[in-house]
């Protein structure tokens, strides 16, 4: 006959056990979850470091030596220089935020592996709000700019050309418009970025924590 110290011996030495693979398991979820969160904190401060860099890039004050590091073609008369000139400072204050846009670009795969691979679309609107920027630069620069003035039009294809030329300006320049067609991208994929990283800050009690702080309570 099994004695009944045999038998709470025996379930002693089971609960034991479950409370340390509980206890390593609860650890290890408590050590994914800390990693999860200093990898959504590190992320949302690259956005919004890139979002100041692209409020620095649209800024519409600029000095007269800005766009002058381009590279001049041949045959070029000073009018279309200044133009172009003009179009090339984005290009100018990128280069000098650069390693912002990189430095973001580096998380993405180690983001989408901790939070879903579905959370490539934020990096690649981030992009491609960029490149609507240096659209915009490359469309004034070669075409609106120079046609401005220069070129004979009626009256129809000139307002046609003034709204398409004010709708890209709108883009190279931050106007402080309410319906800022950049600004209101960026808010798009900040909310994104905040509602796929919230489950990530939530304090939960996981059974490692209850343990070591009943631990060292007592």
């Amino acid at each position: 006959m099994i004695a009944i110290a045999d038998i709470l011996q025996a379930v002693s030495i089971i609960l034991a056990c479950w409370a340390v693979i509980a206890g390593i398991d609860a650890w290890r979820r408590e050590f994914v979850g800390k990693r999860r969160i200093a990898l959504a904190e590190e992320t949302l401060e690259a956005f919004f470091t890139i979002r100041d860099a692209i409020a620095f890039i649209r800024n519409p004050w600029s000095n007269t030596d800005a766009g002058i590091s381009r590279k001049r073609r041949e045959y070029e008369t000073e009018e279309e220089t200044e133009l172009l000139n003009r179009a090339y400072i984005v290009y100018e204050r990128y280069q000098a935020k650069e390693e912002v846009f990189a430095r973001f670009a580096t998380l993405k795969y180690r983001f989408m592996a901790a939070f879903g691979k579905d959370t490539e679309d934020i990096f690649t609107r981030t992009q491609k709000t960029l490149n609507r920027i240096f659209v915009a630069a490359q469309m004034l620069g070669t075409h609106y700019w120079q046609r401005q003035g220069r070129v004979q039009m009626s009256d129809e294809e000139f307002k046609k050309h003034l709204d398409e030329m004010h709708r890209e300006e709108e883009v190279f320049w931050d106007l402080n418009k309410a319906n800022d067609e950049i600004r209101t991208n960026l808010n798009g994929i900040l909310s994104d970025l905040e509602k796929v990283t919230a489950p990530a800050f939530q304090s939960e009690s996981t059974l490692y924590r209850l343990m070591t702080e009943r631990l060292f309570r007592e």
